[in-house]
């Protein structure tokens, strides 16, 4: 995983913007392993160092409302539907899914995320 101080809001960085070609996702439907829309795209947290977007920050209202962190890496974008996809997604991993509150993203965090979503830590 990325160093956690290297992430920053998009919005906090005047300088940046999404590269062309490229989506900007906010706003954007989330949708999970079943195809339901989750919640939605708030925000970007960008690597500025590697110039890449790392995580969406969504808000999710289904199953339970909290707001999260998603790594794009595990995203399929559908500009026809505005839409992200996000398979590993599922409702368990939802409801255990770590609440993100805009701090930084600490190795608990992202443990944590990785647990939800099913992957190695």
């Amino acid at each position: 995983m990325e160093p956690a101080a290297n992430l920053r809001r998009l919005r906090d960085l005047p300088d940046f913007e999404v590269a062309d070609g490229h989506p900007d996702v906010r706003g954007w439907a989330v949708r999970g392993a079943a195809g339901t829309v989750l919640g939605t795209v708030q925000e970007l947290l960008v690597d500025p160092i590697a110039q890449q977007v790392r995580y969406l920050d969504a808000q999710l209202d289904a199953p339970a409302p909290k707001r999260v962190l998603l790594p794009l890496r595990l995203a399929s974008l559908d500009a026809e539907t505005s839409s992200v996809f996000v398979p590993a997604l599922t409702e368990a991993a939802v409801l255990a899914y770590p609440a993100y509150a805009e701090e930084l993203v600490t190795p608990a965090y992202t443990a944590g995320l990785r647990q939800a979503l099913g992957e190695p830590l």
